[in-house]
């Protein structure tokens, strides 16, 4: 669905016939009514802040709060919080229980969000990114699980680790800085520290866990773990809405197109595949921009289907 009609139709200006053409493509499936709701709060807030909680009882009752960073009329930091084990949406307004209830936050295509867990651990997740944590953090550690990718402002607590768990590694830390890339549809497996120490942790594997220093990052080539440093600090300033690429071949750089941008996209003209780029974006630009500027220095056209949501490069 081409994006500019859905925030026309959100805000009420469509036609008739583009109204039919958004409620027919939200009715398809269930990931259109997803991506529609997502989008349906992007329009809607520019800001998502718990309110406040009395000064008497801030030491018994901890709070959650997400705001925009760096936000253009909101257009990048909505996000979709669902409720795993309830029944009702969130608000600006709602605290986070005091249980072991489960949310999870989900950032749409293209956007961004930053958020605050009940220990005062900063995250940011990119796009298409789901974190899934607890209410409040009790027991022995402190667990959230991710799909996508995030960054890490641990508040430090040597009783109670810190543990991400994805669909291949887990990361444990005390209190640090760090960045996980782990999007369940792919087969990039990175995590990159910044300050602190972490330790990766592989589910069933009896060997001990990688430790990580400061500047050093691990990703996983097949069922192993890779050690190296950190080579491009640009690499972290997609937090800051940019998308960085470094000496980068177009072909993995359109792999993180798609990635990111949620779109098909088709090479047929295999010339370009292997030229390399560097270079930052806008994210809130999108991934048309992305190509026109690519396409000043190669020799291709492309086509964008609206309907299937696909673009064709020749």
């Amino acid at each position: 669905m081409n994006p500019e009609l859905l925030q026309k139709y959100i805000a009420g200006n469509a036609t008739e016939v583009e109204k039919q053409r958004v409620t027919g493509w939200i009715q398809e499936n269930p990931e259109n009514m997803r991506e529609y709701m997502a989008q349906r709060k992007l329009h809607d807030m520019a800001l998502w802040r718990t309110e406040p909680v009395a000064e008497e009882n801030s030491r018994e009752r901890k709070h959650f709060s997400l705001r925009g960073v760096c936000m253009e009329a909101a257009k990048i930091a909505a996000v979709l919080a669902i409720v795993l084990l309830g029944t009702h949406y969130w608000t600006g307004k709602h605290q986070v229980p005091e249980d072991k209830t489960w949310q999870s936050i989900y950032v749409p295509a293209g956007q961004r969000a930053e958020l605050m867990l009940a220990d005062g651990t900063k995250v940011w997740l990119n796009s298409r990114s789901t974190l899934t944590f607890p209410g409040s953090f009790k027991g022995n550690i402190r667990n959230v699980k991710l799909d996508g990718e995030g960054y890490f402002a641990v508040t430090k607590n040597v009783e109670q680790p810190f543990i991400v768990e994805t669909n291949k590694c887990n990361v444990k830390v005390l209190g640090t800085e760090f960045n996980v890339m782990a999007y369940a549809g792919d087969s990039l497996w990175e995590t990159s520290l910044l300050k602190g120490a972490v330790e990766i942790l592989v589910p069933g594997s009896n060997n001990g866990g990688m430790k990580l220093e400061p500047n050093t990052m691990a990703s996983l080539k097949g069922n192993r773990l890779v050690k190296g440093r950190i080579k491009e600090s640009d690499y972290f300033l997609w937090r800051e809405g940019l998308l960085c690429f470094n000496d980068i071949s177009v072909g993995d750089m359109i792999e993180k197109l798609k990635l990111y941008y949620g779109v098909d996209i088709v090479v047929n003209n295999s010339r370009i595949l292997k030229k390399h780029y560097t270079g930052k974006f806008r994210t809130k630009d999108g991934v048309e921009h992305v190509l026109k500027v690519l396409r000043l220095n190669n020799k291709f056209t492309y086509t964008k289907d609206d309907e299937t949501n696909m673009i064709t490069i020749n």
